[in-house]
């Protein structure tokens, strides 16, 4: 038996020698979603009416980067028996047996520390404060207790993905204003209907998984309903840069347009008819039932909503095309 191992392998769970790569330790910080985290935070830094160092301001970014990637990957340390059985995550590291929870979980622990560490020292204890707060509020109290107890998960849970505009806003100004905590409620108000779509079309995965998401614990029928009523809110409530003055022009009309077709999307999922009785025996077949697509549709659309309504306000503040609406805003 050839026992010979490359210089790089370590034990992964089991005992098993594994042969990571450093991708494979890279995908635990799910680097997906580490990029929507940077590019909101910097929304909030740029938008801040306080200008900030550049290198301070890249630092206090790339602590976020490192910030967000520890969470997820204490979030996937804890979540790796899920994940097994679930088809759309059995492929991350842990449940492929190439990296072992204790490993993962020692990256996340590190590299939290080291992320508000470098954000104190770039910023500001209170920035500081927040991002610590919104890993555990990620890596613990979402993970380890709303996710797996409520269907309410991601509604309450959503905060911690809120958190990074909020963030980066603090990282320049210090304080907390009334439009830090506008750019914290639009993703916040963007997380239900974002995920309750995803949830649909993957029902099956997290009703196998014993996760009470909503259309498992509620049924697609409650689940279309709450997605458009969220959706409704988030689309009036996207508006309410503009009323402030931290949104001009280019950010309304991308407000008006987007926000239309987010809630067309919106009501063609509650317009689908699938799974119509409601019970949670409903929802675990929803995955394969006509409204499959239109949930797929919407899922896809909000990511691109998200990034081009934030891309509006990086526009506007960091390229010096910033146009006030008239009489709007101080």
């Amino acid at each position: 038996m050839n026992t010979t191992t490359n210089p790089g392998d370590h034990r992964a769970e089991g005992g098993a020698v594994s042969t990571a790569s450093p991708r494979d330790y890279f995908d635990l910080m799910k680097p997906r979603v580490m990029t929507l985290v940077v590019f909101t935070a910097c929304a909030g830094l740029v938008a801040a009416p306080v200008a900030m160092d550049p290198v301070l301001a890249a630092i206090a970014i790339l602590s976020l980067a490192v910030g967000a990637g520890a969470a997820g990957a204490l979030n996937m340390a804890y979540d790796s028996d899920i994940d097994a059985i679930m088809q759309r995550t059995r492929k991350r590291p842990i449940p492929r047996g190439v990296v072992s929870k204790a490993d993962a979980y020692g990256l996340g622990i590190i590299a939290s520390i080291l992320s508000v560490m470098m954000m104190a020292l770039a910023s500001n204890y209170l920035a500081a404060g927040l991002l610590a707060f919104s890993i555990f509020f990620y890596s613990v109290i979402y993970s380890m207790f709303l996710k797996r107890s409520t269907p309410q998960n991601i509604v309450i849970g959503g905060a911690a993905g809120a958190f990074p505009p909020m963030i980066g806003w603090v990282a320049a100004t210090g304080h907390i204003s009334l439009d830090a905590f506008i750019l914290f409620m639009i993703i916040f108000l963007w997380t239900p209907p974002h995920t309750w779509a995803l949830a649909l079309y993957k029902c099956g995965d997290y009703a196998a998984a014993g996760i009470p998401m909503m259309p498992v614990a509620k049924g697609p029928k409650s689940t279309r309903l709450q997605i458009l009523l969220y959706s409704i809110v988030l689309v009036i409530f996207a508006g309410a840069p503009v009323l402030t003055g931290l949104g001009g022009i280019a950010y309304a009309l991308t407000s008006l347009g987007g926000g239309a077709l987010f809630l067309l999307l919106a009501w063609r999922v509650f317009n689908s008819r699938a799974g119509e009785a409601g019970s949670a025996e409903e929802g675990a077949l929803y995955a394969v039932r006509v409204g499959d697509k239109a949930a797929r549709d919407l899922f896809a659309y909000s990511i691109g909503y998200l990034t081009v309504l934030f891309a509006a306000l990086i526009i506007e503040h960091g390229f010096g095309a910033y146009m006030a609406v008239p009489g709007v805003g101080g």
